[in-house]
């Protein structure tokens, strides 16, 4: 049997508590200890992957290495751990059934009847040890989506029963659950907690540790209280209090013992202190900057800024380096199309244009790329945004007012931004994009060579649509160059405009890459321009 651990992090209550924070927070600290640690994700929908789900929905999709579209917490996966993930590490119900079915239909199951016990289940099982065999971690952590009690997370919280059993003192459940504070009568109240345990254990799983999401400090008696209820040790009962950052959070647990208690149950060893000191020198950077600056993105999900999740984080951490806060000014770019919409932008010190899909918002994109070039204020252009960028440069400066995307305008006489060759022909959404890594051969002098300091990269993508090259020349000579190349399809992955301050727009998603210890180079160059 593998040595591999596994820890299973589920939750109750109520969703949004942070189970991802949770589980990035206690795989930083075992990693920081000298172990091999990776983080998954299970998500109880019936999608294949969140590719096809609208950001309304769900947040971002977070996209891989490897090209998988995936969960947003991945990003936090790897903002905290600083190690790429891959598809195995993101898997949803719709993917376990279609797992099931296929196989069902090669006839794998010798015409047994197909039930959620055993083949889902032991489909789920498959998906979560794979890790583990494949990589030699020496821990697992499952983080189980949903709250216990959702009827479509009960094939998960049966797996989990059903590998405690196998697995013995190899595996553990940590539970997070909500300690909510009444105001009326001045008080922290447990019950929503037992129900929540009770709830479990009705599935027959006994968490092991249990931690407590809470707006107020715990008292001994409320800790003393919750462990009776719900059987487990005391020291077991961890408090998550709420922090003006989610990077606080490893720094609490380790305080509350999280990492040793895990590995006390686990029968790990607790190796040498985990060295937290460049995480510290972030966080105090993070939370004492020497100066601020209001940015703004736009974009047609603000209203929920997990749609832009990795962005906002990617912009804290070259925050950081540069000692700067950065007061991310979310604007709807529907609103810039208004009467008086550019007003939205005055004071601004840089203008981030995000990535996105669909014609609706296209034109405030395109206003807020025409007011950053004509101010010369610092600019980023993410995928779209970069797309916007070409459109507006080709519309106001080289005159051709018709210049557009065939993704919006599909007899355009200038369609400077075409669908890609490899596009053409797909008829299905989910999965076809060109997803993952790619390499990018970078222009030496250009702001993403001084920003990379290197000639050679590589970034994910996520996209159908590119420049077209037939404007190339005519582009080049107008002053919005190339600066970044794809080396086997010649496709235009970054371009600039040398006479303005900072102007840079990328086919690619930087903020995916970018991680607490190792901020994205292009993000921390925009955020240097903007404050100068």
């Amino acid at each position: 049997m593998s040595d591999t651990r596994y820890i299973f992090v589920t939750g109750g209550v109520t969703s949004s508590l942070g189970k991802g924070i949770i589980s990035s927070s206690l795989a930083m600290l075992l990693q920081a200890r000298g172990y091999h640690v990776t983080i998954q994700k299970l998500d109880p929908y019936i999608n294949i992957d969140p590719g096809t789900l609208n950001p309304y929905e769900h947040g971002e999709c977070y996209v891989t290495e490897d090209g998988a579209e995936t969960d947003l917490d991945l990003g936090h996966y790897e903002r905290f751990l600083g190690n790429p993930t891959t598809q195995a590490n993101n898997v949803t119900t719709g993917r376990i059934y279609q797992s099931v079915i296929n196989k069902e239909r090669k006839g794998d199951y010798h015409g047994k009847t197909v039930q959620i016990i055993p083949h889902i289940t032991d489909e789920i099982k498959r998906r979560i040890k794979i890790l583990g065999k494949a990589n030699k971690y020496d821990v697992v952590i499952t983080e189980i989506g949903g709250t216990v009690g959702d009827i479509e997370s009960l094939p998960y919280i049966e797996s989990v029963r059903q590998l405690k059993w196998e697995l013995g003192s190899k595996c553990l459940n940590i539970h997070l659950t909500l300690v909510p504070y009444l105001a009326a009568s001045g008080e922290l109240k447990t019950k929503p907690t037992q129900h929540s345990v009770k709830m479990l254990l009705e599935a027959g799983v006994q968490p092991d540790i249990l931690v407590l999401r809470t707006e107020k400090k715990l008292s001994l008696d409320i800790r003393k209280k919750v462990a009776l209820f719900c059987n487990v040790d005391i020291h077991s009962v961890i408090e998550s209090i709420d922090v003006s950052t989610i990077y606080e959070v490893p720094i609490l647990m380790k305080k509350e013992g999280l990492d040793v208690i895990s590995l006390k149950k686990l029968g790990l060893s607790i190796n040498e202190e985990p060295k937290l000191e460049p995480w510290i020198n972030f966080l105090n950077k993070l939370k004492n900057p020497a100066k601020q600056i209001d940015v703004a993105l736009v974009g047609k999900y603000v209203e929920l800024a997990d749609s832009y999740k990795s962005i906002t984080e990617a912009i804290i951490h070259a925050g950081a380096v540069n000692n700067c806060k950065v007061n991310l000014n979310l604007i709807h770019s529907e609103k810039i199309e208004k009467k008086n919409g550019l007003k939205l932008l005055e004071g601004m010190k840089g203008i981030l244009v995000a990535p996105g899909f669909g014609e609706r918002g296209i034109e405030g994109k395109i206003l807020a790329v025409k007011y950053a070039r004509e101010n010369n204020i610092p600019f980023l252009g993410i995928c779209l945004g970069m797309q916007c960028a070409v459109v507006e440069f080709g519309r106001n400066v080289l005159g051709y007012k018709d210049a557009n995307s065939n993704e919006f305008h599909l007899r355009t006489k200038f369609p400077v931004i075409d669908l890609m060759d490899e596009q053409k022909g797909v008829t299905e959404m989910g999965g076809t994009m060109r997803l993952g890594a790619y390499p990018c051969e970078l222009e030496k002098g250009s702001n993403a060579y001084k920003a990379y300091k290197k000639i050679k990269t590589s970034e994910r993508h996520r996209h159908r649509y590119e420049f077209n090259n037939k404007y190339l020349e005519k582009y080049k000579k107008a002053g919005m160059v190339p600066s970044g190349i794809n080396p086997d399809a010649d496709l235009v992955e970054i371009v600039e405009i040398p006479e303005h301050k900072w102007f840079v727009g990328v086919q690619f998603h930087p903020e995916y890459k970018s991680t607490v210890l190792k901020p994205h180079p292009i993000f921390v160059s925009f955020v240097e321009a903007a404050l100068k």
